[in-house]
């Protein structure tokens, strides 16, 4: 089995304007590769080999809150598993993360430019222990983003705290942990209880630096992913591929690692 552990889609109806927006405000500089629906999706799922993927929304208005997880929860199947989202700034964080539960969402997503606040923020910590304590899986945005300006939000410095401040459960950092600071990824997050995501990858970290932190993180905290539709999975899949790892190790970076957290 083929896993995608980060992907996106958007309802019809605002897919459109959606891609338009997202793709101008990161200046054009990566492609989507799909038209945004889940759809485009599942089509190049079917071309590229991929049995599941799932997809992260991004809540950033509290008014999206109950819209964006219905709509999640109402795209779940056996191909597709939907995160759901809070918005940190909510005014009863245990209120909304109980929704997310009540929906049988396995996971939300944090992005920490988008919804501006900092990953190791104290208050945002509270937030995380108490959705890890119900189960849920927290999958991060890290690095840069085209958007938005330097020094980013969520560091791998940050990460490295919100760690320490952490009891326990599952995180996932997007972009193996930190897109275009993967020398602080090697310092301060290799090796940590974090699992990492390929997304966004193979055409910017090389093959050498990805090899180093496998072998300081472990293959099994490792999970294969594209940020579909802003990049091409069958690309990323075959990076992976020809890289010099052990067939046990692609087989479960590209699917057993996430089989295993997802519970499929």
């Amino acid at each position: 089995m083929i896993v995608d552990f980060h992907t996106h889609a958007f309802p019809d109806t605002l897919a459109p304007k959606a891609i338009s927006v997202l793709d101008s405000e990161a200046g054009g500089i990566y492609p989507p590769v799909s038209d945004g629906t889940v759809a485009g999706l599942t089509d190049n799922m079917d071309r590229f080999g991929i049995d599941v993927s799932v997809v992260l929304p991004v809540v950033t208005k509290q008014s999206q809150f109950v819209k964006i997880n219905e709509w999640s929860a109402g795209i779940c199947s056996g191909r597709i598993t939907g995160f759901g989202g809070i918005y940190p700034h909510t005014d009863d964080y245990k209120r909304d993360l109980d929704f997310v539960v009540s929906l049988g969402l396995k996971g939300i997503k944090f992005h920490a430019e988008y919804q501006d606040f900092f990953v190791d923020d104290e208050r945002m910590i509270k937030i995380y222990d108490y959705a890890l304590g119900k189960g849920l899986i927290l999958l991060h945005h890290a690095g840069f983003d085209p958007a938005y300006p330097a020094p980013f939000k969520s560091s791998p410095e940050r990460f490295a705290r919100a760690e320490r401040l952490l009891k326990g459960g599952t995180v996932v950092l997007a972009h193996l942990g930190g897109h275009a600071q993967w020398d602080g990824v090697e310092e301060y997050i290799a090796g940590s209880s974090y699992y990492l995501d390929t997304s966004m990858g193979f055409g910017y970290y090389s093959g050498e630096q990805f090899l180093r932190i496998v072998k300081k993180h472990g293959s099994d905290k490792i999970l294969f992913a594209s940020d579909a539709p802003w990049s091409d999975a069958g690309n990323e899949l075959n990076c992976l591929r020809s890289l010099p790892l052990s067939q046990k190790d692609i087989d479960s970076i590209s699917g057993g690692n996430a089989k295993r957290l997802l519970g499929i």
